[in-house]
């Protein structure tokens, strides 16, 4: 009995590991939203790490978590490092590249495992508004990535928190917006009439 229960076992554990072998190398996360804002509202919120713990998702996890910032005050330099309780890990984050529509950001996990991605952000004009559009992307090591997309995937991991962010930013972006002082309105230039 014992044997054809060890058996069993082991025939499960090498179809997982087979399975996971067969799994891609690389993943993707995108999630999109429409704000009722300018794009330099939202570049803002996006392009200077001290506004994320308006909006980020994970800052509100851990109330706890340290932060550090270091590099350029915002834009390209800039670097995020936060350090907290088993929900958030530790990792960094170094602003890359902005550019009016987007802004890339290198994502570097510690804990609970180390991985390198690239997060991005496209922030292109939509009407009277911006569509933003957040984009997570790397590699998927054989331990842990591929092994556990055999019973998930990184898009129902972090798919979810990409919602809740983009819907913080969007709340962020659209008071910004509203707060914003109106444009001078031109003076109103008499009509010239010839004598």
């Amino acid at each position: 009995m014992l044997k054809t229960i060890g058996s069993i076992i082991l025939v499960a554990i090498v179809a997982i590991l087979i399975i996971a072998a067969t799994k891609p190398s690389t993943f993707v996360v995108q999630r999109a939203t429409s704000i009722n804002a300018s794009p330099d509202k939202v570049a803002a919120l996006v392009n200077d790490f001290h506004n994320w713990d308006k909006w980020s998702p994970w800052a509100k996890l851990d109330p706890a978590m340290k932060v550090t910032y270091a590099g350029a005050p915002s834009g390209v330099g800039a670097m995020y490092e936060w350090k907290g309780d088993s929900k958030v890990g530790e990792g960094q984050m170094e602003i890359s590249s902005v550019t009016p529509t987007k802004t890339t950001i290198k994502l570097d996990f510690i804990k609970p495992f180390a991985s390198h991605n690239t997060a991005n952000f496209l922030i292109e004009p939509e009407g009277t508004g911006t569509r933003v559009t957040w984009v997570m992307d790397g590699p998927l090591e054989f331990f842990p990535g591929k092994l556990m997309s055999v019973f998930t995937t990184m898009d129902k991991m972090v798919g979810p928190d990409f919602e809740k962010g983009l819907a913080s930013l969007k709340t962020e972006a659209e008071q910004a917006q509203q707060q914003a002082p109106a444009a001078p309105s031109q003076p109103l230039v008499p009509a010239q009439t010839q004598p």
